[in-house]
């Protein structure tokens, strides 16, 4: 998950950076020194994508039209 797909995926799901802290159980410190571009543990961001995904999110590689995120039904 690149961070563009993260910011793009908490916007189609509407939820604010408290919301993702709550739902992912980290920090909103955490989120907002990954939203600046600073580097998390591999461990994390998987967590943060495996919380989106439950949540509907499924994210899209880089096809040739750039990376991108599309918002599904919740598994959950």
């Amino acid at each position: 998950m690149l961070l563009v797909q993260y910011r793009m995926a908490r916007a189609a799901l509407g939820w604010e950076i408290r919301e993702m802290a709550k739902r992912a159980n980290v920090s909103t410190n955490t989120l907002v020194r990954f939203e600046r571009g600073e580097e998390l543990k591999r461990s994390t961001v998987d967590h943060l994508q495996s919380v989106l995904e439950a949540a509907g999110i499924e994210f899209i590689p880089e096809n040739g039209g750039g990376p991108g995120v599309r918002l599904n039904k919740p598994t959950v």
